[in-house]
């Protein structure tokens, strides 16, 4: 790089303050510029802390960076992703992209009408031992099968649970673009959900089917009383079983990764990315058919 990339963060929750702000500061490619959220107080508490600056508007922050953090609820990152989009950012989204398909074929046009790099957050495939599993896989092949289990009890405590909109999108919305991402790199693109089932806590079990013919499930939830959360995916075929479990506390290196691929793209003038903004559109039709299936 040239020059370090000036990204603003909109937000301040717990993942703006834990991931975003600490990753962009330290980043040798990225400054974190400018802070804005709808809470004065809460953007000049994070901007002090990493020597950026605290805006009074989002469009104020528009006019001071380059490229833009969004760690936002999925009702907010739409509107605000094509407002960045529009006026030549480069972004960082959030999963999921929207709260609809539509939102997030908006998002998807106006980045490709713009030319600017958008990568969505899907911090578990930027773990290098995630990259090494399905470098693996691809180089094996014969996969046929596979299975998932994401079972978390995030929203009973402080860290997540305070986000009512955590609550509102439940564990699908919140695990399931993670959890359908993944298995699409395993076993190929998801092309139809064949079942979808959700109880009334929220725990979530899908049947999907993958181009190739390989099929999978995933059960997913985040109200149970589990700690630390249970994360495994697995494949299986005519090469035997592969197996891969939690990476503990991979959050800051993952998105120091996504940092690698994202300001490498901005620099080299690439715009496609197996993670980016046409990734978050797939994953919001996996999510809606689910919901659909699931009569919910």
């Amino acid at each position: 790089m040239n020059a370090r990339v000036r990204v603003g963060l909109v937000g301040a929750g717990s993942w703006a303050r834990r991931v975003h702000a600490p990753g962009l500061a330290d980043h040798p490619d990225t400054v974190l510029s400018a802070v804005w959220t709808r809470r004065p107080e809460a953007a000049a508490a994070l901007a002090d802390e990493h020597g950026a600056r605290a805006c009074g508007s989002f469009a104020e922050l528009l006019e001071r960076v380059d490229a833009v953090a969004l760690a936002v609820p999925p009702s907010v990152q739409p509107e605000l992703a094509v407002a960045a989009a529009e006026a030549g950012k480069h972004l960082i989204l959030e999963k999921p992209l929207a709260t609809s398909v539509e939102q997030a074929q908006r998002v998807a046009r106006a980045v490709s009408e713009a030319g600017v790099v958008a990568l969505v957050l899907l911090t578990l495939r930027y773990a290098r031992r995630t990259r090494d599993w399905l470098a693996e896989l691809a180089e094996t092949g014969g996969w046929t099968g596979g299975s998932a289990r994401w079972l978390s009890g995030a929203l009973l405590g402080d860290q997540y649970g305070r986000a009512a909109w955590r609550h509102e999108i439940g564990a699908l919305g919140d695990i399931g673009p993670h959890v359908f991402d993944l298995m699409s790199a395993a076993l190929g693109d998801i092309t139809s959900v064949v079942a979808a089932r959700c109880d009334d806590n929220g725990l979530w079990h899908v049947m999907v089917e993958h181009a190739g013919g390989a099929t999978s499930t995933a059960s997913l939830a985040s109200r149970l009383p589990i700690m630390p959360t249970a994360i495994e995916f697995a494949v299986y075929g005519e090469h035997g079983l592969r197996v891969l479990g939690r990476e503990p506390d991979s959050q800051a290196a993952s998105y120091a990764a996504l940092l690698d691929d994202f300001t490498a793209m901005i620099d080299s003038g690439v715009r496609e990315h197996p993670c980016d903004v046409h990734r978050g559109v797939h994953l919001q039709r996996i999510l809606a058919e689910c919901h659909e299936l699931a009569g919910r």
